[in-house]
């Protein structure tokens, strides 16, 4: 009998690629990531207004008269200023909110994150893991905003990792002279001066 010889029976382990890991969240108490919700308990200013949540500045949107803003923005908590625009009538809900709605929550999220230095270190810190507004009732507004049984648009994610990568962009690089007015000030003064020391020379 033929010995298969030490270095044949021996094979490389193949490396499977890693893939990126996912990061859940639903419920604004979940520690960390319950932040990512937009029921979180942290005040924003948006439109030149301080609305308590990102909730309750993204739903003042929707409603076409000041009178049923002021009722919706008027709920105690922001899952029930959520189901109180929810449940407007067609008539009072704005006629293009289907177009903008999602412009609008860029818009706040934005401003959320823009406005709390913790709250985008903790965005950061996600790297490249996707983002997953998990939720646990089967519902349309859920299967947008988010996924339930793994099933859904999950729009609120994929927003959040929107901004993530334009927070990553590195700003383009300046010079100490264009960063410095001071030095940038100097700089042209001494060309200046060389330029006509040269003229009257020649």
């Amino acid at each position: 009998m033929t010995k298969t010889p030490q270095t044949a029976r021996k094979r490389p382990a193949v490396k499977k690629s890693a893939e990126p890991s996912e990061i859940r969240f639903y419920r604004s108490n979940e520690k960390p990531y319950g932040a990512f919700s937009n029921l979180y308990p942290r005040p924003i200013e948006f439109e030149g207004r301080t609305f308590p949540t990102s909730e309750h500045a993204y739903q003042a949107g929707k409603a076409q008269k000041p009178a049923v803003r002021e009722w919706i923005l008027s709920a105690p908590t922001p899952a029930l200023a959520a189901m109180a625009a929810h449940g407007l009538y067609v008539w009072d809900v704005v006629p293009d909110w289907a177009k903008i709605k999602f412009d609008r929550m860029r818009a706040v999220l934005r401003a959320k994150f823009d406005q709390h230095a913790d709250l985008k270190e903790l965005l950061m810190s996600t790297g490249d893991a996707r983002l997953v507004e998990a939720g646990t009732v089967n519902n349309a507004v859920n299967r947008l905003w988010g996924e339930v049984d793994g099933k859904g648009e999950n729009m609120l994610g994929v927003m959040l990792m929107e901004l993530r990568a334009a927070y990553a962009l590195k700003p383009a690089r300046t010079t100490k002279a264009m960063a410095n007015p001071a030095v940038a000030t100097k700089a042209a003064k001494n060309k200046r001066s060389a330029t006509k020391q040269e003229s009257t020379a020649a």
